[in-house]
């Protein structure tokens, strides 16, 4: 995993002042990152268009018009001028090379946004709107230098943005980049160095968000020994409710994650799969309990009352979210527990435990901020924020799962992924854990997915995570 940092200003600063490096050191260093990436995927002689704001961003753009000339055919578009002296500095340095100075953006092999990068906190003029406008028009391929322009320190467009494939950011990542309203943004983010290793950059500076990578799964293979039987894996008690499909798949999804034993429990009227048990109460030897899928309405008092006096660890997902149980759960402070809700789900949760009112546009422009408050407020608590990059948060920690794709955009994958919650869960993991494991096997599972990007089902991404360990095997 990697840390993620609200802004990297202190970050440079402290370059400036302990290893005397300039500004001009950490924006040569940038500017070679990016014009690395361009030959390494562009052949020489390729068009490229660089477009420059006024500002340090505008510089980052000018050094690499410099390094790219003679390699690359480079056009350089400012067409607001350079106010920062840095600019100034680096407007100079290009004046005597072959580089064509164009007033009017025209399509190349490589188009570079450079107007506008971290730390936005304004809304941009009529001018730079139409400029993003006729850059969008064009069909080559756009890299973002730091922060497409248009994203503020949020991650919310203002109100537009840039469109990149690919966004090289500089020193360190923003937490910017992986806000949600980001994602169609920002593309492919490529971190660059500023002239020393990266974790001498961010060396002292604590962060409380870290972006999650794919090689952190952690799968619950079954190496630790040979004298093991299904009691060793857990047994989770999944609660039927009025769509008994959605508790279906969940218990599905446990069995093929791991759990020893998995029971559904209540009256069904659905034929279950054969390796799913029945009962119509909490088995004595559950180890964990996956509760709210596919609940509806209506309930069952005598098994929702033995699920909330039971001790054992809990996952909460889907219509629990809008039922006042939800707070008798959240009042057991010594109980191990994973809230796993979508956008809507969350801001009717918010407005049941907290007075200040929420709806799902202040929720998706300050996802962070909103699961920071949450968690301070139930630090007991394990929230997984459903979304483009999912959030999983505990007390003061966060992690974002960036890995997500549309193929997961279906009913029925929430379901798969309480019960890899449950599963775990079911196994001795902690609430943390089984979020932060479970979240990482079901984008993984969905990408390894090859069929066509409308026709995954719940079924298929079990499947796919049943060949996790078999396909990491072959890495």
């Amino acid at each position: 995993m990697k840390p993620l940092y609200k802004s990297c200003y202190p970050l440079d600063t402290r370059c400036y002042e302990e290893y005397n490096l300039t500004e001009d050191i950490l924006m040569e260093h940038a500017s070679m990152g990016m014009a690395k990436y361009i030959k390494d995927h562009f052949k020489e002689q390729g068009s490229v268009l660089i477009v420059c704001g006024v500002g340090n961003n505008g510089a980052d753009g000018i050094v690499l018009a410099r390094l790219l000339q003679g390699f690359y055919n480079v056009r350089l578009h400012i067409p607001f001028g350079v106010r920062s002296v840095m600019a100034e500095v680096q407007l100079e340095r290009v004046q005597n090379l072959e580089i064509e100075f164009v007033d009017e953006v025209h399509d190349a092999d490589v188009i570079v946004d450079a107007i506008f990068g971290a730390g936005l906190s304004r809304e941009l003029d009529e001018k730079t709107r139409k400029l993003i406008v006729k850059l969008e028009a064009l069909k080559g391929f756009k890299i973002a230098c730091d922060v497409p322009t248009g994203i503020d320190v949020d991650g919310n467009p203002l109100p537009m943005a840039f469109f990149a494939n690919v966004t090289i950011t500089m020193g360190a990542l923003k937490e910017c980049l992986y806000a949600d309203m980001a994602k169609d943004y920002v593309g492919e983010v490529i971190c660059v160095d500023l002239g020393l290793h990266h974790s001498k950059y961010t060396e002292g500076f604590e962060t409380d968000i870290f972006l999650l990578e794919e090689q952190d799964i952690k799968l619950p293979s079954r190496t630790w020994s040979k004298m093991t039987h299904k009691g060793s894996f857990g047994h989770l008690a999944v609660i039927a409710g009025q769509k008994e499909g959605a508790g279906i798949l969940s218990a599905s999804s446990a069995l093929r994650f791991g759990a020893g034993l998995v029971t559904m429990v209540g009256e069904l009227a659905t034929p279950l799969p054969l390796a799913l048990m029945q009962d119509t109460q909490l088995p004595h030897n559950t180890t964990a309990i996956a509760f709210g899928m596919g609940f509806g309405k209506d309930f069952e008092e005598a098994i929702v009352d033995d699920v909330i006096a039971s001790e054992a660890p809990i996952i909460l997902d889907a219509d629990i979210f809008h039922n006042e149980i939800i707070l008798e759960f959240l009042e057991q402070n010594d109980r191990e527990m994973v809230l796993t809700p979508h956008p809507k789900e969350f801001v009717a949760l918010w407005n049941m435990t907290i007075d200040t009112p929420l709806n799902i546009a202040v929720l998706q422009a300050n996802r962070f901020a909103k699961v920071r408050e949450f968690c301070t407020l139930y630090p007991h608590v394990t929230l997984l924020l459903k979304g483009a990059n999912m959030i999983i948060a505990q007390d003061k920690q966060l992690f974002v799962n960036p890995h997500g794709s549309t193929k997961l955009s279906k009913g029925g994958s929430g379901d798969v992924l309480s019960g890899l919650i449950g599963a775990l869960l079911a196994q001795g993991s902690s609430p943390l854990d089984s979020a932060i494991h479970a979240s990482l096997a079901l984008t993984v599972g969905a990408k390894a997915y090859n069929g066509s990007s409308y026709a995954m089902l719940p079924t298929d991404l079990i499947e796919e995570i049943a060949k996790l360990e078999k396909d990491r095997a072959k890495l």
